[in-house]
């Protein structure tokens, strides 16, 4: 079945999520298979590096694991927060399932760790009580990715993101309480007895979900394949070893418990890392639309204004001018009535694309109008700007795309303590339609001379 990575048909720039380049999931040079073997290896090690680290004396320190369960916890909060401000931006319904998820999450795993701290003096009702309420966490943690994955796979479309959101965090809630009020009367029984292969094969439950949640997060990267998405692959991968490892506990605050909660703290870590380093990501891609044409990609008039401001207080400061180059395509209507307005479009871009050749890494290109363009151009005077406006005319003039464009240019200097920014426009305007009237005036003088030199009959 095919699926598209459409997540939500509520308005807004949904772009910045699905239209991230997808790409194989599987590293460079790798086939899917070494992938699979590597996966392997690592879950593998990990679990090999539990069932050693048993038969390791270590005295059980409550504070530590206190201090990491509330750490991973608080992570898990900030990430919440990370991901409902990620939904608000880019409408990713599972950063929103994920991070009302995850503020339930967060909030367990700090109140658990309280009872962590209270195994500094133990009785057998907080000796209970930290590892379940640690397994509860694990267990809410595994039900929400599965149930996250499982709508947005099978769902991909949805009117009403929120409520779906809600109805997922509920059912999550639920089955939560029901798997952990049945495994808390296995629990009251007392674990396995220590010396077997698993000995908390409660733990196995969790893995079994988070394993799960692991091939659905790999599919997901097939067509979601940002910062976001792999800190989020990372994330499932670190957990789901986590649980792998604490199948070989024996007991509260020993050597593999202490694995286990390192491999989550990381997991916490690198989610967080993830998500706020593409929320980045969205945010200057964000800025970008915001100061850009989206038909050239050119500057749009909003951002034109901020650079003539900028270049105005540079030169007052250093008293070198710049240039302002205002251009008129000429004939576009006349291109479009002839040839069609998608053509009349891609004349527009064709323009657009000499400017960009034609202008220096530090110059800006606009377009602030229909058929208008600007070249901002620093450190230049009179002298550069007639130089780039030449080059501009000799670049159209050689494109050999039909139909032939061409342009009429204004040029405005701006020196040292010199007008306003209004002023510079309307003189750069005037010398264009000036030389527009010349270009006009020049077209029709050599119609009349074609129109004499017919032959008559």
């Amino acid at each position: 079945m095919d699926k598209k990575p459409q997540l939500s048909n509520a308005p807004g720039p949904q772009s910045l999520a699905a239209n991230q380049p997808a790409g194989d999931s599987a590293p460079a040079g790798l086939s899917s298979g070494s992938v699979f073997l590597l996966h392997c290896a690592g879950f593998v090690a990990v679990l090999a590096m539990a069932a050693w680290l048993r038969r390791m004396p270590v005295t059980a320190d409550a504070m530590l694991h206190g201090y990491l369960q509330m750490t991973a916890g608080l992570l898990a909060l900030v990430f919440a927060a990370v991901s409902l401000v990620r939904f608000r931006g880019a409408r990713d319904r599972v950063a929103l399932m994920l991070g009302f998820g995850f503020l339930l999450s967060g909030g367990m795993l700090v109140v658990s760790s309280v009872f962590f701290f209270q195994l500094l003096r133990p009785e057998p009702a907080q000796v209970l009580w930290a590892p379940l309420a640690w397994w509860t966490s694990r267990m809410l943690l595994a039900l929400l990715f599965v149930v996250t994955f499982f709508v947005d796979w099978h769902f991909p479309r949805t009117r009403h993101p929120q409520g779906e959101s809600a109805g997922a965090l509920l059912a999550v809630i639920v089955l939560t309480y029901m798997i952990s009020s049945a495994v808390e009367r296995l629990w009251e029984l007392g674990m396995t007895p220590s010396g077997t292969m698993i000995p908390s094969p409660q733990q196995l439950i969790p893995a079994v979900l988070l394993l799960y949640a692991l091939v659905e997060a790999r599919l997901r990267r097939i067509y979601a394949d940002s910062a976001f998405d792999h800190a989020l692959y990372a994330f499932v991968w670190l957990n789901f070893a986590a649980q792998l490892a604490a199948t070989q506990s024996e007991r509260s605050l020993d050597s593999p418990f202490l694995l286990v909660q390192c491999l989550q703290l990381g997991g916490y870590a690198v989610l967080l890392g993830g998500a706020l380093l593409d929320n980045a990501r969205l945010f200057e891609q964000v800025h970008h639309l915001a100061a850009s044409d989206p038909l050239t990609g050119l500057a749009n008039y909003r951002r034109l204004v901020d650079v003539l401001e900028n270049e105005t207080e540079r030169t007052n400061r250093t008293g070198r001018p710049f240039a302002v180059l205002l251009l008129d395509m000429d004939g576009l209507k006349k291109i479009n009535d002839t040839y069609g307005h998608l053509t009349g479009t891609r004349a527009i871009a064709r323009q657009a694309d000499i400017l960009r050749v034609q202008s220096r890494s530090m110059d800006t290109a606009a377009r602030y109008g229909g058929d208008e363009f600007a070249l901002v151009l620093p450190e230049s005077g009179e002298a550069e700007a007639q130089h780039v406006a030449e080059r501009i005319r000799e670049a159209m003039k050689n494109d050999t795309e039909e139909p032939a464009i061409g342009a009429s240019i204004g040029i405005s200097v701006y020196e040292p303590d010199g007008e306003r920014i209004q002023k510079l426009l309307l003189n750069a305007d005037k010398k264009l339609y000036k030389e527009k009237a010349r270009r006009k005036a020049g077209r029709a003088s050599e119609a009349v001379i074609a129109r004499q030199a017919e032959p008559q009959n």
